[in-house]
């Protein structure tokens, strides 16, 4: 690809919210469906000045060689962003969706598509209803009794009473073939013979549950509706309060998704979440993900370039100063051109993040997390490739990784010229 001079990268995009569930005009997209706006969600790549060979779309399906592509991609936003969250979700709402339409007819209508009128009159529900006030304990009462903070008598709940017992001791998990006489009938059965329990599905249901009793939900969900479980778990990993990878969305915003949750299992419940995380992926963190990958050296490199772009304008100076005072000819003058050439070169490239030795090779310096994957172990490495595009891991912290504690112990020398 060949750029006019006068190209310049995408500017940095700040981080904003863009909410779904304001009614206000302005950023606000709770009118307009993907449907609607997706021929604008395309053409956010040209608005930007990225080429189309690196378009969000291409990222996505595969379609760029490193180092832009889906991996790249997830790295910059765990490492740099950090709000990896986004394009998780955004991952396994396109593979819900292929799965879903591959479902029989008959399993498809027992979860029912959330229309806009229904989403509209949801959220015109919870906006004339405030929200309901969280359960606290006596003692916690106690201290805000006699005041404007004080809490009615039906949301103050005695911890002590009737929770699960934190010393008791978790019963055994069944063998293969003691099915019905070992294993509570509320917890199904997985494949390997042991209860889902043992494997979070409880903890998941728990979670689920305590959400959509955060939300106010009257509504019981449907257990039956196709992909029910996998609800759950997606409720606790990205929706639920205090979540591991809990998404940016409001009180109203979360409220509406799990009213339409416990009604149906379809993909059209996500609508308007599914809306501002794109919208968040095409306009915020893919502009700056090019923008960042643009930058072929670090940051310790590219203040080193910038060192030496300065020195070789002052160098340009000094030379040009000392022909001037002697007795060469006019024509040696010339000579101080080279110094400044290169040191203005040098210094706009290295303010725009680019080193020109690596430019001018082709090559980039690695990223601190490759720089370490060979000296780690493989299974770990790998592992922690997996944990990025596990739908349901964990959170998506990195500061107990190996590769940090020793880059952090590299000297600065090592670090400007670190290997490419």
């Amino acid at each position: 690809m060949v750029y006019s001079l006068t190209y310049r990268r995408p500017p940095h995009v700040q981080a904003r919210r863009i909410s779904t569930a304001s009614g206000d005009s302005g950023p606000s997209i709770g009118g307009t469906t993907l449907d609607d706006s997706q021929e604008h969600l395309q053409d956010s790549s040209i608005n930007y000045g990225i080429p189309d060979a690196l378009s969000f779309d291409r990222i996505i399906d595969g379609g760029t060689c490193p180092p832009c592509t889906t991996r790249d991609f997830m790295n910059y936003l765990i490492y740099i962003e950090h709000s990896a969250e986004n394009l998780q979700f955004f991952l396994w709402y396109q593979d819900y969706v292929r799965r879903f339409d591959l479902l029989s007819p008959s399993e498809r209508r027992l979860a029912p598509e959330w229309s806009l009128e229904q989403a509209d009159a949801q959220a015109l529900a919870l906006k004339d209803n405030p929200a309901p006030m969280k359960s606290i304990s006596p003692d916690t009462a106690a201290v805000f009794r006699g005041t404007d903070f004080a809490t009615p008598k039906a949301n103050i709940v005695d911890l002590s009473k009737g929770g699960p017992n934190p010393f008791g001791t978790p019963p055994m998990t069944p063998k293969s073939g003691d099915h019905g006489s070992i294993a509570p009938s509320e917890y199904p059965w997985s494949d390997s013979g042991s209860t889902l329990r043992s494997g979070f599905r409880a903890t998941h249901d728990q979670k689920a549950a305590g959400a959509f009793e955060a939300a106010d939900v009257k509504l019981q969900p449907f257990t039956i509706q196709p992909f029910r479980e996998e609800i759950s778990r997606i409720i606790s990993v990205y929706i639920a309060e205090g979540a591991p990878r809990q998404l940016n969305l409001s009180s109203k915003e979360r409220a509406g998704l799990l009213h339409a949750l416990a009604a149906t299992t379809h993909p059209t419940a996500f609508r308007r979440v599914i809306h501002t995380v794109e919208w968040s992926l095409r306009h915020q963190a893919h502009q700056n993900f090019i923008r960042w990958t643009i930058c072929n050296g670090n940051r310790p490199r590219v203040i080193f370039a910038r060192g030496l772009g300065i020195a070789g304008i002052l160098g340009g100076i000094l030379a040009a100063v000392l022909i001037v005072l002697s007795n060469a000819g006019r024509g040696w003058r010339v000579l101080s051109a080279i110094g400044f050439a290169i040191g203005i070169a040098t210094l706009v490239a290295a303010w725009k993040g680019m080193c020109v030795v690596l430019h001018g090779m082709h090559h980039r310096h690695l990223r601190p997390w490759e720089l370490f994957a060979e000296d780690d172990d493989a299974s770990s490495v790998l592992e922690m490739k997996k944990d990025s595009f596990d739908t349901l891991g964990s959170s998506n912290s990195y500061e107990d990784q190996p590769w940090v504690a020793k880059y952090e112990k590299r000297n600065l020398i090592r670090k400007v010229f670190d290997r490419e």
